[in-house]
């Protein structure tokens, strides 16, 4: 099966402020835009993908659509609306855009397990929030993202295993730190390694 991935990413500086407030300020934005290079990377790079659909909640490059809905869960919805209606015959996944660690074969395994349900998600590493969300063809995409959303997501989908890279989403330093024990995309491993009070792998 193929696959729609919806990214929502939103702008900066506003993104990502839990983990502004653990960072250097002058360090921030060049943090985020690499856990998203990164992210994006890996998903384009995954073999059931056909296409990666960025929402967001302004124009900006990179952006395939600009939400009109709001909050992330209306972003997703926009996005699903949006795929269904020029790709019927393909699955729709919604992956946050905050995994710095996550590889291509993690997607694409999450992926191919995704497309025996109607329904599936992908819990984060604590096993409290969600970090991938998948419909099948035909198949209705319904994102309760937010604070405990893999509990909410479980009532409507079916919880699959994935490897470390595709749980590790980055919200704080400490995320970031475990994230780069399972091992750091490249462009954020850039980022660390140009600033030593961060957190750095093996």
């Amino acid at each position: 099966m193929r696959w729609t991935v919806l990214v929502p990413l939103r702008s900066l500086p506003s993104a990502k402020s839990r983990l502004a407030s653990t960072v250097a300020s002058d360090l921030f934005e060049d943090l985020v835009t690499a856990i998203r290079a990164d992210t994006l990377a890996a998903v384009h790079a995954a073999g059931p993908v056909a296409r990666v659909v960025v929402v967001g909640d302004r124009p900006a490059d990179g952006v395939t659509l600009v939400q009109t809905r709001r909050g992330l869960n209306g972003a997703l919805r926009d996005g699903a609306d949006y795929a269904r209606s020029r790709w019927p015959g393909e699955g729709v996944a919604a992956l946050v855009g905050d995994l710095p660690a996550v590889r291509a074969d993690e997607i694409a395994a999450a992926l191919d397990a995704a497309s025996a349900h109607p329904a599936a998600f992908v819990p984060d590493g604590p096993g409290t929030g969600t970090t991938l969300l998948t419909a099948r063809p035909g198949c209705e995409l319904e994102p309760l993202f937010g604070e405990g959303s893999a509990a909410r997501h479980a009532t409507v989908a079916t919880r699959l295993d994935a490897g470390p890279g595709l749980r590790h989403d980055v919200d704080t330093a400490d995320d970031l730190a475990a994230a780069a024990r399972v091992g750091l995309g490249r462009h954020t491993r850039t980022v660390v390694d140009r600033d030593g009070a961060l957190p750095r792998s093996g």
